[in-house]
């Protein structure tokens, strides 16, 4: 039979009022009581409740995350980085989807409703950033994890993706190369933007200006990437022409992988004949052949800040009113430089 708290209380012969005084920190208790509540409670290895915790508490010590998808690759490096603080510090983690659309968010809704969590960090679900700001400007505390270049009227934390763009552009010219395809990922994304703007600025700074026709528009894909690539090899070929571009910057690593395999499939030779850069390094980036040089993104780190915010947050901090920004970086793999 499980422990209950009355075995607690019957071994340290004292009453289930301190047990649960001792559990919820509630109270002025002796201290050496208090010591021996916690020493029965660990040779016993009784668990509490965590409902009834939080409700003497008031607070349920879980943390509820909204998501689009589970799909993308980069939001399990975000998700172990919220993980990591979130089960350290004693707190459980509930994890909404909008797989299903409308019927997921239905169902989040609920779970708010029922005020099933203390506090919530979001990667946002297209379309969903007003609700998101309604429920903060309702009472709930929200940190967003932003990869979308919002700015919303709630702490998120962010990085750096213009900059990161500007960095894929000054290392492909620094190895002469000039004429570069880009692919985009959904140009709607304000992260989409600011990864083309800052790429088209730096390259501009030393390079000929970007053409119309050396920016195609992506969809965050493998078969994306790969189909950008063979569409623009293909025109060339029957136009009796050479390769296009001698590099592509791709604005996530699946897409970029995409372009790897399609210019291995013509038979072009990476990184001598076309260099690729990607963005975001997930574990993909370095274990693709070569690997892949890419634009770090610090999704781990943003996923803990983000974390660390939000439960500092139920200790008595304030939430910070200006975002969290954490810097990208350029990681140097070999399709861009050979025997990297």
């Amino acid at each position: 039979m499980p422990i209950t708290i009355a075995d607690v209380a019957a071994h340290a012969g004292v009453s289930k009022t301190t047990v649960s005084r001792v559990l919820n920190g509630k109270g002025e208790l002796n201290a050496a009581t208090a010591a021996r509540v916690r020493q029965v409670i660990e040779e016993l290895g009784y668990v509490p409740s965590a409902g009834a915790v939080g409700l003497a508490r008031g607070r349920t010590q879980i943390v509820g995350m909204l998501v689009p998808s589970m799909t993308w690759p980069w939001i399990g490096e975000v998700l172990q980085g919220v993980v990591d603080v979130v089960e350290s510090e004693g707190f459980g983690l509930l994890l909404f989807t909008c797989n299903r659309g409308e019927q997921s968010l239905r169902r989040f809704a609920q779970q708010v409703s029922a005020k099933s969590f203390d506090g919530l960090l979001v990667i946002e679900p297209e379309g969903t950033l007003d609700y998101i700001t309604e429920l903060h400007a309702a009472g709930l505390p929200v940190v967003l994890i932003d990869d979308r270049g919002h700015q919303p009227l709630f702490p998120s934390v962010a990085t750096t993706d213009r900059a990161g763009g500007a960095s894929a552009a000054r290392h492909l010219l620094e190895l002469g190369r000039r004429r570069p395809l880009v692919i985009t990922g959904p140009t709607g994304f304000g992260c989409v933007q600011e990864r083309l703007a800052g790429f088209t600025e730096a390259w501009a700074e030393s390079g000929p200006p970007l053409t119309a026709d050396q920016v195609v528009a992506g969809d965050f894909t493998f078969e994306g990437g790969r189909s950008a690539v063979r569409r623009l090899l293909d025109h060339a070929s029957g136009a009796g022409g050479g390769v296009p571009f001698d590099a592509v910057f791709a604005h996530n690593d699946l897409s970029a992988a995409g372009a790897l395999a399609e210019l291995r499939a013509h038979g072009l030779r990476v990184p001598q004949q076309v260099a690729v850069v990607g963005f975001d390094d997930v574990p993909l980036a370095a274990q693709s052949d070569p690997g892949l040089t890419t634009v770090h993104q610090p999704l781990r780190e943003m996923g803990s800040a983000a974390a660390r915010l939000l439960l500092a947050h139920f200790r008595g901090e304030p939430l910070p009113s200006t975002p969290t920004v954490l810097p990208t970086s350029l990681v140097v793999r070999g399709s861009t430089r050979p025997g990297r």
